[in-house]
């Protein structure tokens, strides 16, 4: 709808990550997102850690390595469901440290949580707020977040490129696109006010509620994240054989 709306600034998509998986997933996705939209700017991101079961007896980085690697094929982790960032998330993973492990889709985050929590699957890639309490509680363990920047949830968890492995930096982003063709003052407009609006004391508590960081990333920086993004989606696609379900 918003790639077909008529490009006068007052119709925009809030999205993420998904743009820029959709199109290596499924033919049938009738846009670009590259170049049916105009960036404008991001406005929050969402840290995923690799987290195991309590049952799981590791509880560094290089332990998880280690029991992976002694074990192919046989341990299992979960996802929200094919496709998901978690999913592709895991594969990149398995693809940059050579790692054999089994992918449990599940139809949603709430019952790949529950799982996790009983044993049934080992490990995942879990949103930081959503597995804070359950590490707290003792029935999980969260190794490292995935990316270049520790979470503001949980400060202490160290980075995959702290560990030594920087080629695994992927996070849930969320950001503000126009159609295509927006007229540069618009364009530029939107930009100025997103800035002002994530800077808002009440816009940045709101976002952190629902374990949101408020994260800005101006118009061009959005975009050169969206076009690298979808090259190396399709890569990870490409390479694990993932199908759309």
């Amino acid at each position: 709808m918003v790639a077909n709306a008529p490009p006068d600034g007052y119709t925009l998509l809030l999205t993420g990550t998904p743009l820029t998986v959709s199109p290596s997933l499924s033919r049938a996705v009738r846009f670009d997102p590259v170049a049916d939209f105009t960036p404008l700017g991001n406005v929050a991101v969402s840290g995923l850690a690799l987290t195991v079961t309590q049952s799981l007896p590791v509880t560094s980085l290089e332990q998880f390595l280690a029991e992976v690697r002694a074990n192919p094929g046989k341990l299992n982790y979960s996802s929200p469901g094919t496709g998901t960032l978690q999913h592709l998330g895991m594969e990149l993973f398995k693809l940059q440290l050579g790692l054999d492990a089994v992918h449990v889709p599940y139809r949603g985050a709430a019952s790949a949580l529950t799982d996790l929590l009983t044993g049934e699957v080992q490990f995942t890639f879990l949103p930081v707020h959503s597995a804070r309490p359950h590490v707290a509680s003792g029935k999980l363990r969260m190794l490292a977040v995935a990316g270049t920047r520790r979470s503001s949830f949980a400060p202490d968890v160290p980075t995959l490129t702290e560990l030594g492995y920087p080629s695994v930096d992927f996070e849930l982003w969320y950001g503000f696109f126009g159609p295509a063709n927006l007229p540069v003052p618009v364009a530029r407009l939107w930009e100025r006010e997103l800035a002002a609006i994530i800077a808002l004391p009440d816009v940045k508590e709101g976002l952190e509620r629902q374990g949101l960081a408020p994260v800005y990333w101006d118009a061009p920086t959005t975009g050169a994240r969206v076009k690298a993004e979808v090259v190396r989606w399709r890569e990870v696609v490409e390479r694990a054989g993932i199908k759309a379900e």
